[in-house]
This record gives C-alpha cells, structure tokens and sequence, in this order.
C-alpha cells in the first residue's frame, strides 16, 4: 500500500499554506509603516472602491467572516480610519464609513501593490493573470454553497 498521497511534496494545500504565509510576512514588512494589518488593508482597500456601505457588503467583497470582520471594524475604529453609522434605511444596521484620515491613507497606500509585485520577480504579467484565474476558479469551486 503506497502513502504517496500523504507526502508534503504532493499536496497542493501545502504549497497554498507555504505561499499564504510569505505573502503575509511580505506584506507585514510593507504595512508596518502604515500602522495595519493586511486583515485590515483588504479592508480599507474594499472601502477605498467604494465607500459607505453596509457591514455585511464588506463581508461580502472581502470575504471576511464575520467575527473576524468586527474585530477588524473595531480596531480600524479606534485608529479613526473609519466610523460605523447607522443605516439610513434600517437604523438597526450599521453602514462602514471612511474617516478624512482613512481616505488620506489611500495616497500612502499607493506604491503598496507595486512594492509587493516587485517581490514576485519569477512571475511575467501573464502569469500573473493565469494564476489570478485558477485562485479565482479554486476558490468558487471550494465556497460553493
């Protein structure tokens, strides 16, 4: 009975794993200055497209789970990047607004993506594109309902 199946080198999760946790540490370096997290920098990124919007729509183009997002809303709160306001159309909900400052950090948020793909030197521009496609494919494959 062979366990081939079983060694590191042949799972496609470990080299996922590898490669989250490198990404993580390279962004670290380069949020550090900026005073965030990346949990949070996707968040801002998301309210940097469009601002505003209900927790759940971050939820929703992030993919943050939910207790995560909270915690994440929370502290962006107490750096003053955003504010969390009542709904206009249901006051029972809370809609996720960007503070003047967490629009300012936009501008010093700028050279953040070019910085990183600096990082990726093995990769051309359609590799890049190739593998943004097969994550995208992956990860609906593995978030189907």
């Amino acid at each position: 009975m062979s366990y081939d199946n079983l060694k590191l080198e042949n799972q496609l999760c470990h080299r996922f794993y590898i490669a989250a946790n490198a990404i993580t540490r390279s962004y670290r370096l380069l949020l550090e200055q900026l005073d965030l997290t990346y949990p949070q920098y996707v968040i801002l990124m998301a309210l940097w497209e469009k601002d505003d919007v209900s927790i759940s729509d971050v939820m929703d183009r992030t993919k943050v789970d939910g207790g995560s997002l909270t915690q994440i809303l929370n502290k962006l709160v107490v750096k003053k990047l955003i504010q969390l306001n009542p709904s206009k159309e249901d006051k029972r909900k809370k809609n996720v607004v960007l503070t003047n400052k967490g629009q300012k950090l936009k501008v010093k948020s700028k050279e953040v993506p070019s910085e990183m793909s600096c990082k990726i030197t093995s990769l051309t521009e359609k590799d890049m594109v190739t593998l943004i496609g097969l994550l995208d494919k992956i990860n609906g494959d593995l978030t189907k309902d």
